[in-house]
Formats: structure tokens, C-alpha cells, sequence
């Protein structure tokens, strides 16, 4: 990751194609270690490639992560869903809140300790 980063900010800083010892000069300055087998290695995957495609080709691999917040998803599905179908959907999601917020505090319960305690 840090070989990554400096070559980010070596991209953003003007320099289009970096070299192993701009990579190095840029680890360098923040102290950090430049390992030469993986800058070396990292240039030779991104040689001749534009930064705009790997970013998006990075951005599609990482479309394919699951994530999670599955719960997320669905609490922003149900005002979207209370705003065309009317006011009943609201009171809903409000009870939905209020039952996990019951939920985790049984949890907490059920482990016999507090951490604030």
C-alpha cells in the first residue's frame, strides 16, 4: 500500500510516469521503509498504463466486494418508499429503529458486564 500511495501522490504531483528512486525519495520523506523487489514489481504492472484506467479498472474489481450494510440499504429504502406511498410508511420505520435499538441493548445485557462500569 504505501508503494501505491507514493506513486499517487507522485501522479498527482505532475509526475506522469515515476521511477523506482521518485517512489523511494517520496517513502523516504516520511521515514517510511521502500522495499526495491516491490516498487519494482508494482512498476512493472502499471508500466505504460494510464492512472485514470487503473483506477477504474480498480473500481470495478472492488464493485464486486460485498461490503455489507446490508441494513443500510434497507432503512434508505423505506422513506423512499414512505414519500410516494404516503405518511403510513414513516411510523414503520420509526418502530423498525426503535426494536433494534431494544434489540442491542438486550445484548448488552446478556453479556453480564459493562465496559463503562
Amino acid at each position: 500500500m504505501k508503494v501505491v500511495a507514493a506513486y499517487l501522490l507522485a501522479v498527482l504531483g505532475g509526475n506522469t510516469n515515476p521511477s523506482a528512486d521518485d517512489l523511494k525519495d517520496i517513502l523516504g520523506s516520511v521515514g517510511a521503509e521502500a522495499d526495491d523487489d516491490r516498487i519494482e514489481f508494482f512498476l512493472s504492472q502499471v508500466e505504460g498504463r494510464d492512472i485514470t484506467e487503473l483506477i477504474a479498472a480498480g473500481r470495478e474489481k472492488l464493485a464486486s466486494v460485498p461490503a455489507g450494510g446490508g441494513g443500510i440499504a434497507v432503512a434508505a429504502a423505506v422513506p423512499a418508499g414512505g414519500a410516494a406511498g404516503g405518511g403510513s410508511a414513516a411510523p414503520a420505520a420509526e418502530s423498525k429503529k426503535e426494536e433494534k435499538v431494544e434489540e442491542k441493548e438486550e445484548s448488552d445485557e446478556d453479556m453480564g458486564f459493562s465496559l463503562f462500569d
